[in-house]
């Protein structure tokens, strides 16, 4: 598998969330015209993002 072909390739994870949180993120992810899915990864990819830009100074994994 090319390294192309691994950064496309989407794992599948089991999430909990609170239904008041999931209820948060479909209203955003409405109003953003993507699914609750979409909007989830869109959300980690932004921290991710943030984390590689700003790098985690503190060592604790909260920026």
């Amino acid at each position: 598998m090319s390294d192309e072909e691994k950064k496309n390739t989407k794992k599948q994870i089991p999430l909990r969330l609170s239904s008041s949180l999931y209820a948060e993120l479909m209203k955003w992810a409405e109003d953003d015209f993507r699914s609750v899915n979409g909007q989830i990864e869109y959300l980690l990819t932004e921290c991710v993002k943030y984390r590689k830009k700003h790098g985690d100074k503190d060592g604790d994994g909260n920026g």
